[in-house]
């Protein structure tokens, strides 16, 4: 590992039996944490499907996370809505409140 610089340090990992080296500005642990997780879920594919080319192996990998990601998205979106709508209706009841002293 390269010290950290203005623009991070370099962190080296290994995805789906290839070394990468990255420079990153996050810790070392969580760069690593997070390849493991890629390494992982590359793995269940290629283990699922039989496919073993890296290149197809990493589509669908990216297809499975960009789904994950859609699917995340969209529960915060519903979660913010209910925030929201939990904030006018607590508003609602002080200024009730606040109109009644």
């Amino acid at each position: 590992m390269e010290p950290e610089g203005p623009k991070g340090q370099l962190i080296r990992v290994t995805i789906f039996g290839q070394t990468y080296t990255l420079r990153s500005r996050s810790q070392p642990g969580e760069v690593e944490a997070l390849a493991r997780q890629v390494d992982a879920l590359m793995d269940s594919i290629a283990s699922g499907t039989g496919q073993t080319e890296v290149g197809r192996v990493a589509v669908l990998a990216c297809l499975h996370l960009a789904d994950r990601l859609r699917a995340l998205e969209s529960e915060l979106a519903a979660l913010k809505e209910r925030v929201d709508s939990k904030s006018r209706e607590f508003s609602s009841l002080l200024e009730d409140l606040a109109k009644q002293d």
